[in-house]
């Protein structure tokens, strides 16, 4: 009788040390590692967007995806790095002769048991990304504690980039972007409270003040409190700002309410981030606006994250899709109707008007620091190494002040916060298999018209930089640095299709031995490199 589940595969092709994917009839994937003679089995698509991570690279233990860089152990497949938020499913694997047979129905992962600090209590204060990796890693490395997770938002925690990006373009539902999927908190035993505001936290005593909705105080104490409060966005002091149609872009409720606003109607967005950038590329995409104007102060668009050449692709990539840009001018006045308190336009500070229903204020986001007011500094909470503000209480996320490869900074992007998650959870359960915070690296990705641009460090300019390929082409990568000096080893780097170039470089950058700008123009083989100090 055959056996539907069984593939063979034959060994041939894959090196030591190495890795190889091999697509299937019904479109699944299997990705085999070798180490000598010990062969390894996985579902080869990446768990976070289903990338077939036999086109990303293996640099030691490590197998990092070619799309966002969620990386997972070459032995047993654990979960290494986000943004991938689970591990691979590892398949029972037989040896005969040249050829290997991989048994699908036979899922060699178990979960751990659910048995360590059983009695103690955690509460995570904030249902983003670094609040829901916390409790979700907890669940799934042993925890057996009590999680209560509380979230000021309607919506259990989801997956906020893809606001900007393929819900507001219409391609993606509401539900598709929770995370952990349907009844998360349900099924991992999680006590979930929405629509609940934290009042004050009192960190010497590892409790909260929860304001509820009668108006009375609720006071909570656990054993190990995280406060992952996130960011706000930050809205400039123009006139006309409170009008109807002048919207911001960071929940859920916010996303909904720019969709059903923009339909058939004029949009203006300042700002030339890439919250800005995305916002325009994803109305462009779903088709409802009437027309869509970025106006930016600077004539580049995420100067402060790429070339000029790399911004000048971007802007044409939007020109071509039909967004207007006005640059070299800041916003004076949001305009108004009369009687009506609604928008009807936007005059500009040398004087030109443009016409707009509805304004989107891409003008950066804050750090919602207040609950920690005591403890704070000015650009972030100060903790340590593992996050810890203080025996038992972490401060993760985008307000935290935290250190990583790079140094001491505070970074708000997705990726970061879901470490912060990975590393508080290991830091409560005293897992000395998770990697510390200064063994990261920031890394983020822009999606805009179903291109992906990927930046992996952080520079003080893109000014600085080596350009290899062609950003018209959607083809370079660009390495970054701080200064001009030959010695100066790139801080940085930005992508468009070079995926396994830009892995290569994260890695060195990882372990401290990014390349220098005399290496990279000496024909540097940043990939061999990567391979060779994995080894």
């Amino acid at each position: 009788m055959t056996n539907n589940n069984q593939i063979t595969i034959s060994t041939e092709g894959i090196k030591d040390g190495g890795m190889k994917s091999f697509k299937q009839d019904d479109d699944s994937i299997i990705l085999i590692t070798r180490d000598g003679d010990t062969f390894n089995a996985f579902d080869g698509k990446c768990t976070h967007a289903g990338a077939d991570l036999g086109e990303g690279l293996r640099c030691g233990n490590r197998v990092i995806c070619p799309w966002h860089h969620g990386t997972f152990d070459s032995t047993d497949g654990s979960l290494i790095e986000p943004v991938a938020m689970k591990g691979l499913t590892r398949y029972n694997v037989i040896i005969e002769g040249d050829n290997l047979i991989v048994d699908t129905a036979n899922n060699l992962n178990e979960r751990a048991d659910n048995d360590k600090l059983s009695e103690t209590h955690t509460i995570i204060v904030g249902g983003g990304g670094a609040g829901f990796m916390t409790a979700n890693q907890l669940r799934h490395t042993g925890y057996g504690g009590k999680i209560t997770l509380i979230s000021a938002d309607n919506t259990a925690p989801y997956n906020r980039p893809l606001l900007s990006k393929a819900f507001l373009a219409g391609q993606m539902d509401e539900g598709k972007l929770i995370l952990g999927g349907s009844n998360w908190a349900d099924r991992n035993n999680i006590e979930l409270r929405l629509n609940q505001r934290v009042s004050e936290v009192l960190p010497n005593e590892n409790a909260i003040i929860i304001k509820n909705n009668n108006g009375d105080d609720e006071k909570q104490s656990a054993d190990f409190l995280v406060v992952a409060t996130g960011a706000e966005p930050k809205i400039p002091p123009f006139k006309g700002a409170d009008l109807k149609g002048v919207f911001t872009l960071r929940s859920m409720s916010d996303a909904k309410a720019i969709k059903q606003a923009s339909q058939d109607k004029h949009v203006v967005i300042v700002g030339t981030g890439f919250i800005g950038m995305e916002a325009a590329a994803a109305l462009s995409q779903a088709g409802e606006a009437a027309s869509i104007t970025v106006v930016g102060r600077s004539p580049r668009v995420m100067s402060n994250i790429v070339s000029e050449s790399v911004s000048n692709t971007l802007i044409k990539m939007h020109e071509d899709n039909g967004v207007s840009f006005a640059f070299g001018a800041n916003v004076a006045d949001i305009n108004g109707e009369n009687g009506t308190n609604k928008v009807t336009g936007v005059t500009l500070t040398d004087g030109s008007k443009i016409k707009a229903d509805v304004v989107i204020l891409g003008t950066g986001v804050a750090p919602r620091t207040d609950l920690l007011e005591e403890v704070n500094d000015p650009d972030g909470v100060q903790v340590d190494n593992e996050l810890q503000l203080r025996d038992g209480v972490y401060a993760l996320g985008d307000i935290a002040k935290a250190s990583n490869q790079m140094g001491r900074m505070r970074i708000e992007h997705w990726r970061v916060a879901l470490q912060h998650g990975i590393v508080t959870a290991g830091a409560i359960l005293n897992d000395d298999k998770v990697s510390s915070l200064e063994e990261r690296i920031p890394f983020f990705w822009t999606a805009q018209y179903g291109k992906s641009l990927r930046y992996s460090g952080h520079a003080a300019t893109p000014d600085k930089g080596i350009l290899f390929g062609s950003p018209d082409d959607l083809d370079y990568i660009e390495y970054y640095f701080d200064d001009e000096g030959e010695n100066t080893r790139a801080s940085a780097a930005s992508s468009l299709g070079r995926d396994k170039e830009l892995i290569a470089f994260s890695e060195l950058l990882r372990r401290g031995h990014a390349p220098t700008r005399a290496q990279i123009n000496a024909g540097f083989d940043i990939i061999e490199q990567a391979h060779a100090l994995s080894r």
